[in-house]
């Protein structure tokens, strides 16, 4: 009977404690997630993506040994050797010290191996995190990498973290296997303490017999589930590496939230003397002493070299980062003054890499304004001139777009993300390079479709090909992060050797291009 409650209550304590383990492994992911949501998109950009899943799901699991089986078990492991230590304190003080002396010599020879280990851990998972992070890059860019035939040095890359973390786990296990072993050689040789000093007790008349014999079955029990206790020091340095990096994440700045919708009178963007750099406080500003003005509802066109802050300055208006300094308005306001929610829903933003979730077309476009009817949907998509080739597929808007769009080309994903721009309809556009892969007869019809739709929005369009935007109200030139011109096409031309060089080169572009073909 007693031992069928012993099975019955160990099971009922195991369960309820995996209950509760992985009810909180589901708090913890759920608040890595949450959490990203609210940290600025440099932050999230920074750690490599191998890193993240290593931390929301391997390291976090590691916590499940803890909470599901330290706590129950460990528990058994302390209390059933401490009620045996208590009693044989009352048959004799010193014949309960005797039962502890070979774990306590066991646990002093394990200290150097524990200091090992402590230090080739952190070791162990830097080069954890870097195979898993070169894992993701290698199986992201395999098509890039046998296109342009760099599968030597990749995979040389790739089997190379593999080894630095093989040899790594080997340093770790030879650092420990000769100390652990010893440890749990000593721990068990409870008799060699015991019956020596018990003996000696018992020639002096101090133990009886049956005491004598009692304290040596009893301190058997002793060291026992000690032993079991031990079994979970590498756990304990899991423990200690996986809270240090969800702490880091957890407890980075997020970016402060106004919970209070703000009016807005108008939809003009102002930057006024910003700076920016995108590792606060160190390296060039990407952003310098910025003054700009988006007139609402006009066409702003933002060109100019490559690495000049272009994207950065669509970005800030979306708020990913905070400025450095001065600061960006939207109707007058500071954007850190209005709600990131209401940000969302006035602003559509649409870069050249575009991410589609693998699921349906139609429900990628939704994206745009969950609320939307099919119609809506199919009437964007014909706007962003991808609804002939959505209904050309087999299984038309219920096509599945692959994991990160990988089942369509670079041009269809932009024409996608543009359907979900047309459908939030929201008052201001942002246009990253939005039509980058778009052959030029799409191109030129979806050029013609945006500048009907978003007629009195906010529009900014940040394009390489100057054709698509000598139409805008007004051009800025950006070049290390300062506006060096600023006017139409035609002042451009006439007062701006810059704008006049790029629109000579970009002409001599087309000419070549059209001679190719």
């Amino acid at each position: 009977g007693g031992y069928l409650l012993k099975l019955l209550l160990f099971e009922i304590s195991t369960t309820l404690s995996h209950i509760s383990a992985y009810t909180i492994l589901e708090k913890i992911r759920t608040d890595i997630t949450g959490k990203m949501l609210q940290l600025p998109l440099g932050y999230v950009i920074d750690r490599p993506i191998g890193k993240l899943k290593n931390l929301i799901i391997d390291q976090t699991e590691t916590i499940e040994l803890p909470l599901a089986h330290l706590i129950p078990e460990g528990t058994a492991y302390i209390l059933a050797p401490l009620a045996v230590f208590l009693f044989l304190l009352r048959i004799h003080w010193l014949m309960a010290i005797a039962s502890l002396l070979s774990f306590a010599l066991g646990m002093f020879v394990s200290v150097p191996m524990m200091r090992s280990m402590n230090e080739k851990y952190d070791e162990y998972m830097a080069a954890n995190n870097y195979m898993n992070s070169v894992i993701v890059e290698y199986i992201e860019g395999i098509e890039v990498i046998k296109t342009f035939n760099q599968t030597d040095k990749s995979y040389a890359k790739f089997t190379s973290a593999i080894e630095d973390f093989r040899r790594l786990t080997l340093d770790w296990f030879r650092s420990t296997w000769a100390g652990g072993n010893l440890m749990m050689a000593i721990m068990p040789t409870t008799l060699l303490g015991v019956l020596p000093i018990g003996m000696g007790l018992y020639m002096r008349g101090s133990l009886s017999i049956e005491s004598l014999v009692l304290c040596i079955i009893l301190s058997m029990a002793v060291v026992g589930p000690l032993m079991g206790l031990t079994t979970y020091l590498n756990s304990l340095k899991m423990i200690k590496y996986a809270a240090q990096s969800l702490d880091e994440i957890l407890g980075a700045r997020e970016l402060p939230d106004e919970q209070t919708e703000v009016p807005l009178d108008n939809y003009e963007i102002k930057f006024e003397h910003v700076d920016f750099s995108y590792k606060e406080g160190e390296g060039d500003k990407v952003i310098d002493d910025l003054s700009l003005t988006i007139q609402e509802g006009a066409f702003t066109a933002l060109i100019g070299p490559s690495g000049g802050g272009k994207s950065t300055v669509a970005r800030l208006i979306s708020r990913f980062w905070d400025v450095g300094k001065g600061r960006v308005t939207i109707g007058g306001v500071d954007i850190r003054k209005i709600p990131i929610s209401q940000l969302s829903h006035i602003i559509s933003y649409v870069s050249q890499d575009n991410y589609l979730f693998n699921c349906s077309l139609l429900e990628n476009i939704r994206l745009g304004r969950a609320d939307a009817t099919d119609e809506e949907v199919y009437a964007a998509a014909k706007a962003a001139m991808c609804h002939e080739f959505i209904k050309e597929m087999v299984h038309g808007y219920n096509t599945m777009a692959g994991e990160a769009g990988d089942r369509l080309s670079g041009g269809e994903k932009q024409r996608i993300a543009i359907a979900r721009m047309i459908l939030r309809n929201a008052p201001i556009v942002i246009l990253d390079e939005a039509t980058a892969y778009t052959d030029p007869e799409n191109e030129d019809k979806i050029q013609r479709s945006i500048a009907n739709l978003t007629r009195g929005k906010t529009l900014l369009v940040i394009a390489h090909r100057l054709s698509t935007i000598k139409n805008a109200d007004s051009i800025l030139i950006l070049e290390h992060g300062k506006i060096r011109a600023e006017g139409s096409h035609e002042w451009l031309l006439e007062h701006s050797p810059l704008y006049a060089g790029m629109w000579q080169a970009h002409i001599g572009a087309k000419k070549w291009a059209a001679q190719e073909g």
